[in-house]
């Protein structure tokens, strides 16, 4: 699959896996939800290894980092999102995960020593202005205090998790360890890690049979984390971590197209603004320098 497939598909489900988590919110609690849809993405991987008899043996010392990596991005990171916006709005937890590009430039810098170009801190800069312009409005209507700050907090760490565990993904891949199996083995330990917690918190495995709560739970499991994540995980390796998590920053912008035609979404100057922003720094991220310089070369020749 080419690079903008891959990019395309994984900034298109995750911009729509909101409308499948708005239905899981309700009697099941969040941690519970969390830890069936990675156990069931987990389940739909090892059947697919097994059919297509794909090896599942690894060393303990493997299984030390699947865990570290399932840990980090399919269970801390979503528990601490999802707590965060117990107290601060979905905008607020938006933007603040949007700085996972920042943190992979820095992870990738210290663990992989990976040189990043002008034309990245400039798109990154574009696209974080743009959805800071995109939700300003909600964010007005922020009030200051220790709740806001907590939950900033935990959404800055539950994204400093996510970042740690893109750089494990990484690490997986360069001991040569395909991204199925990885994937499977990372989503259980999350599963189970998720479940521990829920737990600990005393609270209660409760499960819903509603049509919509069921599909919703299918769609983020097949879609939104064995479809989406086997994209995003697999171009980290190829254009890079830095690279790869602008589609952390585009997909809110997807989100709201899809609730532009879903949920008759009213644009403002802000809409347009923002979103012109997020997608020029989609363009100057992704185009390759090259094509980018020869483009530059030629507006300066037109100025001449």
């Amino acid at each position: 699959m080419s690079n903008s497939f891959l990019y395309f598909v994984t900034v298109i489900i995750w911009g729509s896996t909101w409308i499948a988590i708005n239905y899981q919110l309700g009697d099941v609690a969040p941690e519970a939800s969390v830890s069936y849809r990675f156990a069931l993405a987990a389940l739909i991987l090892f059947t697919f290894a097994k059919i297509k008899n794909l090896p599942l043996s690894f060393s303990l010392k493997q299984h030390g980092l699947f865990a570290a990596f399932g840990i980090c991005l399919f269970g801390l990171n979503y528990l601490l999102l999802y707590t965060a916006q117990q107290h601060i709005n979905s905008a607020l937890a938006c933007i603040a995960f949007s700085t996972l590009m920042l943190m992979n430039i820095v992870n990738t810098k210290i663990f992989y020593n990976t040189k990043v170009t002008k034309q990245v801190y400039f798109g990154g800069a574009f696209g974080l202005f743009g959805i800071v312009t995109l939700f300003w409005p909600q964010l007005t209507d922020i009030e200051l205090g220790a709740a806001t700050f907590l939950g900033l907090g935990l959404c800055l760490i539950g994204t400093f998790s996510a970042s740690m565990g893109n750089m494990l993904s990484i690490k997986n891949q360069k001991n040569n360890v395909p991204i199925v199996q990885a994937n499977a083995w990372g989503m259980l330990y999350g599963a189970i890690f998720t479940a521990l917690v829920v737990i600990v918190q005393g609270k209660s495995f409760s499960f819903s049979f509603d049509v919509a709560y069921l599909s919703s739970l299918v769609y983020l499991s097949l879609f939104g984390s064995v479809i989406a994540f086997g994209c995003y995980l697999s171009l980290m390796t190829r254009i890079g971590a830095h690279k790869t998590s602008y589609a952390n920053i585009i997909f809110p912008a997807i989100a709201v197209l899809i609730s532009t035609v879903v949920e008759g979404f009213v644009w403002t100057g802000y809409t347009v603004t923002g979103l012109s922003f997020v997608f020029l720094g989609n363009i100057v991220v992704l185009t390759k320098p090259a094509t980018l310089q020869k483009f530059l070369n030629a507006k300066q020749a037109i100025k001449v």
